[in-house]
């Protein structure tokens, strides 16, 4: 049962839909999206026509998601099948054009309008989880004490080094595209909810965002459910990645409505840092180094998730789960995460289409 120690937890994934010979973008999330709903599975377009998204039921533990996730990923790879489309885990375009048809919906036609090329180069997926919160209160305490762990959970799900069939450098090119936006990143300190509504209507009057649902930090109150919502990584590159994802995400907000109820006082990390440890985990992800926010030092990213794992001990116990978290982090660090294995498959005879392939069966990897 739902409880202090054990709330309630959503996860949406973002997928690409790509050319099965070509594996360019294909713009057919309409076609998908109405195939899935006669199969009796719903899938939510997105801003680029290449994008579909799934979104689980509310989940009471990593099993129950674990059986979810899976199902859903089968489900729209299949019905994307059936459309003449792959579907593919990946957090940005492996190759072809670096501009996509806007999804056919007034909103993102706004948006297309308003902020031009960014929105027609948006094709990027992304991972987001809901914990459930008592309040749009706690939701912000939580967000406040989640801000320097943030990097590292990008480090750890970053799946994006290939883009436009080049190895971009990075661990995970879709961070780097996405914070041009405007309300992207780690978010201020808010005192309470009040201040925050009053920070995101001043965005929308300024023109900054068209509405809430553009507000873009990676780490906010929910827009649409009673939930704080993690929006900082990459879409896993299998589901066993978004389940430990999960699992972190769930103890660290566990742990935060715990410190911020005793009074514990918020490291106010200041931006330039946060930029730092940002930067770091795009580049190098779970195989090389991230800037640590507390003592702004370089450390092994690893060392860094382990140092997570650490500060959620208590939660993790109370959940019976820190077996699955060690273990879980263990074996990314042993396998590597996506953007590891993309760059395995990409150097071996520097062929996207091996990459494809790797993206593809990991996708569905336990489904």
């Amino acid at each position: 049962m739902p409880s202090r120690w054990n709330p309630t937890v959503g996860v949406e994934e973002e997928f690409l839909l790509v050319d099965p010979v070509t594996a360019w973008p294909r713009m057919d999330n309409d076609a998908v999206v109405a195939e899935a709903h006669r199969a009796g599975v719903e899938l939510q377009r997105e801003l680029g026509a290449c994008q579909i998204e799934t979104t689980s039921p509310v989940c009471t533990g990593p099993e129950e998601l674990t059986t979810q996730l899976a199902q859903l990923r089968s489900a729209a790879a299949q019905a994307a099948a059936r459309c003449g489309c792959r579907l593919l885990a990946s957090a940005v375009p492996l190759v072809g054009p670096r501009e996509h048809q806007v999804s056919d919906d007034d909103r993102y036609r706004s948006m297309e309008r308003a902020f031009g090329i960014l929105a027609r180069q948006h094709g990027v997926c992304g991972c987001h989880i809901h914990v459930a919160v008592p309040d749009r209160d706690c939701a912000i305490a939580v967000g406040n004490r989640l801000r320097p762990w943030l990097p590292s959970l990008l480090a750890l799900t970053a799946n994006s080094p290939i883009y436009s069939g080049v190895d971009t450098g990075c661990a995970s090119w879709r961070s780097v595209m996405w914070r041009r936006w405007p309300s992207a990143g780690a978010p201020p300190l808010f005192g309470d909810a009040h201040e925050f509504d009053r920070v995101v209507a001043a965005m929308v009057d300024t023109g900054n965002i068209l509405d809430r649902g553009m507000v873009y930090w990676d780490v906010r109150p929910s827009a649409r459910f009673p939930t704080v919502e993690v929006r900082v990584s990459d879409v896993p590159a299998t589901v066993e990645e978004s389940v430990l994802l999960a699992v972190l995400v769930r103890a660290l907000v566990v742990t935060a409505l715990r410190d911020a109820e005793a009074g514990s006082d918020v490291a106010d990390v200041p931006g330039h840092v946060l930029d730092a440890a940002y930067w770091r985990a795009a580049r190098d992800g779970l195989d090389g180094v991230g800037v640590d926010p507390a003592t702004v030092t370089v450390v092994p990213a690893s060392v860094l998730l382990e140092r997570m794992i650490d500060s959620v001990g208590d939660a993790l116990d109370h959940q019976g789960l820190r077996a699955v978290a060690e273990n879980g982090l263990r074996r990314r660090v042993a396998a590597g995460n996506g953007a590891r294995r993309q760059l395995s498959a990409f150097r071996r005879r520097h062929s996207i289409f091996d990459v494809v392939e790797t993206v593809a069966d990991l996708n569905l990897q336990g489904c």
